[in-house]
């Protein structure tokens, strides 16, 4: 209430920072703030000093004038695209507190999809911003990884982590992504729908989608071609090779093993047990292995960017699946089971470290979210036309 009210006693005197400026805005438990505790969601953490410093993420939202609410809670270590804390709790999807929010970035989502925060701030390894968003109905961008610094920030997997926004349209998304990346707030104009060429992969990313799933981001899809988008069918067959490539487990596992492994000798047996079993089954992975993964990562990076060179954007669907009960996941094998599911579509942009944002489907059901897939680097394109295919869909309604 005092940041707040200093914002409106500048404003009074004619100085606003930002677009942000006294705005509330949550932030994941996974930054460092000053004078706090990172606890990333954990118990095993409880023993460790209050951060000297904000992470320089957070520096720059207090600059913009944020008023910084409070952590929100998330998945364990971020290590889960589920949502779920046994620790914590698990924060309720706001379209039915039975379901899962997603994850990792759980309490993110739900802080602006129950109207807490204007916008949630999030991290993104294999769809923790994404994820959350497309279930809760919000939208949500996870830039390209290099565009905001990681400092301050607890590691899960430094070749995919990403940091990026949840809120309720693009255009915020795009003004926080903005302060966070350290360049002016500004909003990129829509791009009008008639001039965009979209791309749908049929290959990997559509396969065993939910009914609701698959009529939703076939109407969707429909829509935009009506509204005068070029909407084309590709093979991207190029997608097949990613079981191949990280049947050893990924980037994920073995690096998160690097950073835990001092943690789990000491703490190990207060973590959430399924996170622990995620991370040490990295611990027999060879260096050699590792570094076949970069190279085969780059040949796909190179291989993609090819076969979608001529498209402004690629669609599919956010996740395979709309939100499913927490009483779902009760049994271990249906977790990995429906985990596995709900981090496929968003992970393959981690993995191509590329640029997406979320925006949510209008329908009359539980929330879907159209992914819209960028290339490497051109986040602000992305964020245009991601802005003209949301307006496009406030058209049609």
């Amino acid at each position: 209430m005092a940041a707040a009210d200093a914002q409106d006693r500048l404003r009074k005197a004619g100085y606003v920072a930002s677009p942000l400026a006294g705005l509330p805005v949550s932030v994941k438990d996974l930054f460092d703030v000053a004078g706090e505790r990172t606890l990333a969601g954990s118990k095993a953490l409880d023993d460790s000093p209050p951060a000297a410093h904000d992470a320089p993420t957070i520096a720059r939202l207090r600059a913009a004038g944020a008023v910084l609410i409070g952590r929100t809670n998330m998945t364990e270590f971020a290590f889960s695209g589920v949502g779920i804390n046994p620790h914590y709790g698990t924060p309720g999807n706001p379209y039915d507190r039975r379901l899962i929010p997603g994850g990792s970035s759980s309490g993110a989502a739900v802080s602006v999809a129950d109207g807490q925060a204007v916008v949630g701030i999030g991290t993104d390894t294999g769809g923790s911003v994404r994820i959350p968003a497309a279930f809760c109905g919000i939208a949500g961008f996870k830039p390209t990884q290099y565009r905001i610094p990681r400092d301050g920030v607890m590691p899960l997997s430094t070749t995919l982590d990403s940091i990026g926004p949840l809120a309720i349209s693009i255009a915020c998304c795009a003004i926080v992504d903005a302060i966070m990346a350290g360049e002016l707030p500004a909003v990129p104009a829509p791009i009008p729908i008639e001039a965009l060429r979209l791309g749908v992969p049929q290959t990997y990313v559509l396969d065993g989608l939910a009914p609701e799933v698959a009529n939703a981001f076939a109407a969707a899809c429909a829509s935009l071609s009506s509204a005068g988008a070029r909407v084309v069918d590709i093979p991207l067959t190029e997608l097949t090779s990613l079981a191949a490539i990280n049947a050893g487990g990924g980037f994920a596992p073995i690096e998160a093993y690097g950073w835990h492994q001092p943690l789990l000798a000491r703490r190990g047996n207060e973590y959430d047990q399924r996170v622990r079993q995620r991370i040490e089954r990295a611990s027999g992975m060879r260096a050699v292995e590792y570094i076949r993964l970069q190279g085969a990562r780059a040949d796909l990076i190179s291989r993609v960017a090819a076969a979608t060179a001529g498209f402004d954007a690629l669609l599919m669907p956010t996740v395979a699946i709309t939100a499913p009960p927490i009483a779902a996941f009760e049994r271990d094998e249906d977790y990995r089971r429906l985990n596995a599911l709900i981090l496929r579509n968003t992970s393959v942009i981690n993995f191509l470290d590329g640029c997406a944002a979320t925006v949510p489907i209008p329908n009359t059901g539980a929330p879907v979210g159209l992914m819209v897939v960028g290339h490497h680097g051109a986040d602000h394109r992305l964020l245009a036309v991601a802005r003209g295919i949301e307006s496009a869909f406030a058209r049609s309604d």
